[in-house]
């Protein structure tokens, strides 16, 4: 899974309102997960009623408003889709059911030993509609319900003990129709519980049912559920049967949180609730007026952080970006050693860890699944795990040791925004915490820290305001096919996110590289239709970058440039400047981010590209 693209999304209700609204409409909140095509099933009492497509649920939408009783039932399951066994297509969307037709599944992730369980069903005489793996699954657990003479639930157990892989499941009989099987491992869901066990919700997160109940429960990898009404939620251990005591949670999502609040798209709305996202990550945290960083998942282990031979930061995407800048912050203001490692690539390399190092493991969704499996191999090797996650409950926070939440709110645009900024505040606040508390850093250097970080979320706002100078910006450029970003230091790891934004929702090529390194290959793509982006701050490297400014300028190149307010140099040979206010050098990236992203989203929008739910 990609951090922030994690993929397919399942949404579910039974009880005794009208299903297929709340399906429905849950499945679109879940579109920032990638997906393909799209179904729903809906039974109304006697039968199953399946609508399935390629595209989006728009598209689903269109073909159940083309019959009513589609749509009509107290049951009803969702799935939106992202290929991995068969081309997108109608036939290979979810739900699937069984060969009799009495068993309906949807089903998120992987099973990998599919093609021997499917020659042996076959072998049984199964026959198979579809190319996925999710049909084979749902017609094992059909043969094992037959030959074992069991019930649903059981059944369920049985054929995922068989199974290789990765799952979250929830499964339908239609001969018993008041109750739904669910079951996880290595993909998440959640169970919403209603009032007086009369109705119960099932989805990837918790933001499809958060206007209907404000009681979830989280399965942990390798659990089943069975949710039955009017006798509520049976959780139990899938490998060996013994009964799990279910925790429900309060969730602390709004349903304002989750809709779009008069912005055009997710994404400008979550750009613009970062300085609310900043301040609420650091609330509780940074004690301005006491000159203080309070934060117990660090001062309970602080033994543990002081005497750690190095930090190894582990994370994908834009989370992997803020372990960059996160290494400077270490390094610079702790003097702590820090490794910066791909999640994807860690877990893979027998990389060595010990006993005397910190892993630090960065996700938004708190689900990464390459994460998820870094965090496992280094707890393995004896090492002391550090979470910093944006979903409360979610997988990461409950496998790590310890660790923080960035209390970013909801982020459903697939771009990410917020996430970064707070996941640089929480590094920001660990490393002033454990620079402070080695004596690395001198009380006037902390304490001026702390007032400058307390500025930040205005002067975040003040970047805010110059959205239609960005714009006019984008405007510019956004037919370019190649596009360069350039940073130094704290700001290198801006630069490779700036240009992920780009690529990421426009779709044009674009790479950061340190600014030094221009010359060392990407030079020779320089000319008068390359625009190249570059941070160049007053603090740092300001001369050396304002010297690759110049090389740039001498081959043509078009430069926007990202320089301090008052800045007179670059002013005088960029093409296009975009000031930032003043503040310390460590703590730029959080606000030369701000254009870039302002930047990727007007020339996404000017382009017609659909920037929530990128292809």
């Amino acid at each position: 899974f990609n951090p922030k693209k994690i993929m397919c999304g399942i949404s579910a209700y039974i009880g005794y309102r009208e299903a297929y609204p709340i399906v429905i409409n849950g499945l679109k909140r879940l579109e920032y997960r990638g997906y393909d095509s799209a179904g729903v099933m809906i039974y109304d009492g006697d039968k199953v009623q399946l609508s399935k497509t390629k595209g989006k649920v728009s598209d689903l939408e269109l073909i159940t408003n083309e019959e009513e009783g589609r749509k009509k039932g107290n049951i009803g399951m969702g799935h939106t889709r992202w290929a991995t066994h068969g081309v997108p297509n109608d036939v290979n969307s979810h739900p699937h059911t069984s060969q009799s037709g009495d068993l309906v599944i949807v089903h998120n992730g992987i099973i990998e030993n599919y093609d021997t369980i499917k020659k042996e069903l076959v072998s049984r005489g199964y026959s198979f509609k579809s190319d996925t793996d999710t049909e084979v699954l749902i017609n094992l657990i059909e043969e094992v319900k037959k030959t074992e003479g069991c019930k649903l639930g059981k059944a369920v157990q049985l054929a995922l003990t068989n199974v290789i892989g990765a799952y979250a499941i929830s499964v339908f009989d239609k001969t018993k129709p008041d109750e739904i099987i669910v079951a996880r491992l290595g993909s998440p869901i959640a169970i919403g519980v209603g009032t007086g066990e009369k109705e119960f919700f099932v989805a990837s997160d918790a933001s499809p049912f958060v206007e209907f109940t404000k009681n979830a429960i989280y399965l942990d990898d390798e659990e089943m559920a069975i949710i039955k009404l009017g006798k509520g939620v049976k959780v139990r251990k899938i490998h060996d049967d013994s009964l799990v005591d279910p925790i429900i949670q309060k969730l602390q999502m709004s349903l304002d949180q989750i809709e779009k609040g008069g912005y055009d798209h997710f994404m400008l709305k979550e750009i613009h609730e970062q300085p609310k996202a900043i301040t609420d990550t650091f609330r509780g945290r940074m004690l301005a007026q006491e000159n203080m960083i309070k934060m117990s998942s660090i001062e309970d282990n602080l033994d543990k952080f002081l005497n750690a031979n190095r930090i190894i930061i582990v994370a994908c995407g834009t989370s992997w970006h803020a372990g960059l800048v996160g290494e400077y912050l270490f390094e610079d203001m702790a003097r702590i050693p820090v490794e910066v490692e791909y999640a994807s690539e860690f877990r893979y390399r027998n990389p060595i860890i010990t006993n005397k190092d910190i892993v630090i493991a960065i996700s938004q969704s708190g689900e990464t699944a390459d994460t998820l499996a870094a965090i496992k191999l280094a707890k393995s090797k004896g090492a002391f795990v550090y979470g910093v996650c944006n979903v409360v409950g979610s997988s990461i926070a409950r496998e790590t040791h310890s660790g923080a939440y960035t209390h970013a709110g909801p982020e459903i645009g697939v771009a990410s925004t917020k996430a970064f900024t707070t996941q640089i505040t929480v590094l920001t606040l660990i490393a002033l915490k454990l620079g402070r508390a080695n004596g690395s850093l001198a009380d006037h250097t902390f304490e001026n820290y702390i007032q400058k970080m307390q500025q930040i979320p205005r002067q975040v706002e003040e970047l805010l305001s110059i959205d239609e100078h960005v714009k006019s910006i984008a405007s510019v450029y956004k037919d370019a096919k190649n596009c360069l970003y350039l940073g130094r230091g704290f700001n290198f790891p801006v630069a490779l996110e700036g240009a992920l934004k780009l690529k990421e929702i426009s779709y044009i090529h674009a790479e950061g590289y340190p600014a030094a390194e221009m010359k060392h290959g990407p030079i020779a793509l320089i000319d008068e239709n390359m625009p190249i982006f570059v941070i160049a701050t007053n603090k740092g490297h300001y001369e050396k970058v304002v010297s690759n400014i110049q090389e740039i300028k001498s081959r043509a190149g078009k430069i926007i440039a990202i320089v301090t307010e008052g800045d007179t140099q670059v002013k005088e040979i960029a093409d296009h400047i975009i000031e930032i206010p003043e503040t310390e050098e460590a703590l730029t990236p959080l606000l030369t981010t701000i254009p870039f992203q302002l930047l990727s989203y007007h020339i996404a929008v000017l382009l017609e590209k659909n920037v929530d739910q990128p292809r």
